[in-house]
């Protein structure tokens, strides 16, 4: 039995290039690194002062009604935009879609909370200096905001957007840290294949914009400590490469069954090939570049294809010595030769909405026939033993791309992206 064909007939973006994809677009052609010096926090007493931010986002402009605003974090509000601006790519109206055949899943990050409102909470549960506990369900609640829980859980984004478009089919919230995106699209295009929906909206929203996430995430010790230029920082298989970079954003596409789609004379910008996803705990380097070949040669599998079909491999590439490493060779071992390009290069890692942001990069370049290359890539490290596009876009008339996230627990996610026909 054939299965149906999953097409993306729209995608919606904010992300550290912009707002919308044309921004995006611009910023890939242009060679435009999206990072930069944090400015929505005073970064001031952090050994990591830089990232990707979204820049003149005004969430009223998307968010009906306002008041919603008050039950969302900047996560939230960053998603149901991006589901905004993918609906009108894709001439999604209300009530053009059967609201039960219209569903979405969405990967999320844990969503931290703020200084404005956690500062004053805290404070009450201090004694000389020391954190009591047992003040916190009497002081510290006393003037905590009342439906603060309901903004830092990370179905909230996913729910908001479902409420957003009337979509009353299939929901779900991926929560596999750098995995969930890239899944989501997995998982929401096989809910169309088994017959459960029409059309999905899918993809990732993330933003640990605040001190408290930062702080953790220094305290990881995985972010670069370069004081270099910050558009210079991120280098991705680089033998000079010193860390990841974080950023924020969100990428939502809207998948659809072919069928529908050509039905309502929708522009089908690229189909959903193949995928796969695989895990291989505790297993160190070793379990990590096992989980990952597994999932491309499985991705492959599922999308009948040849390693020589493949254009280009949308890498991982976090920009870190070891990670680096053991994605390569996972990439040698499955693909040989193919062309490798890093998106992360342009705007650092955006956590649960990475995956579905670099997946614009791969559409795009389906699209224009040209791969962008990964940004700063100097000097090759013979550990990296994988084809690095670099300099300048690569002229690539095979309209095929094999997308790549993983992490370090040992999850991997692929995905096979083609032209429309």
């Amino acid at each position: 039995m054939t299965r149906p064909d999953v097409v993306i007939t729209g995608v919606g973006t904010l992300s550290p290039l912009g707002i919308g994809r044309e921004a995006f677009s611009a910023s890939l052609r242009a060679g435009r690194s999206g990072i930069g010096p944090i400015t929505l926090f005073d970064s001031s007493g952090l050994p990591v002062r830089i990232a990707g931010e979204v820049k003149d986002f005004e969430p009223k402009g998307y968010v009906t009604p306002r008041k919603s605003l008050k039950l969302m974090a900047r996560d939230c509000q960053l998603g149901v935009a991006a589901s905004v601006l993918a609906c009108a790519d894709a001439r999604v109206r209300p009530g053009s879609v059967a609201p039960d055949r219209f569903g979405v899943v969405l990967g999320a990050d844990s969503i931290g909370s703020t200084l404005a409102i956690s500062e004053e909470p805290y404070r009450r549960c201090l004694v000389e200096g020391q954190f009591r506990y047992e003040r916190w369900a009497v002081e510290g609640a006393a003037v905590s905001f009342p439906l603060n829980f309901l903004k830092v859980l990370p179905n909230m984004i996913a729910s908001h957007i479902s409420i957003a478009h009337d979509a009353r089919g299939p929901n779900n919230t991926i929560h596999h840290g750098d995995v969930s995106s890239l899944l989501a699209v997995c998982e929401a295009a096989r809910a169309i294949q088994r017959g459960a929906a029409d059309v999905m909206l899918a993809g990732g929203a993330s933003s640990q914009m605040n001190p408290f996430d930062w702080v953790r995430h220094c305290l990881i010790g995985r972010l670069s400590p370069s004081r270099e230029d910050p558009q210079t920082v991120l280098r991705p298989f680089d033998l000079a490469r010193s860390g990841q970079v974080h950023g924020e954003g969100s990428t939502v596409f809207v998948l659809e069954r072919r069928e529908h789609a050509e039905a309502r004379g929708a522009e089908i910008q690229a189909r959903i090939a193949g995928s796969s996803s695989s895990y291989v705990p505790a297993g160190g380097a070793a379990g990590q570049r096992r989980s990952i070949a597994r999932a491309l040669a499985a991705a492959l599998a599922d999308a009948g294809l040849a390693p020589g079909d493949i254009g280009h491999v949308n890498a991982h590439g976090l920009s870190t010595a070891i990670d680096d490493a053991i994605e390569a060779a996972a990439i040698g071992e499955v693909l040989g030769a193919a062309a490798v390009t890093a998106p992360k290069s342009y705007f650092g890692n955006l956590g649960a909405a990475a995956g579905a942001t670099e997946m614009l990069a791969s559409l795009l370049a389906i699209q224009d026939g040209a791969v962008p290359p990964t940004l700063n890539f100097r000097t090759p490290d013979p550990r990296c033993d994988v084809n690095i596009v670099r300099e300048g876009p690569l002229p690539r008339a095979v309209p095929t791309a094999l997308l790549l996230n993983a992490t370090f627990a040992g999850q991997a996610t692929a995905l096979v992206l083609s032209a429309p026909n």
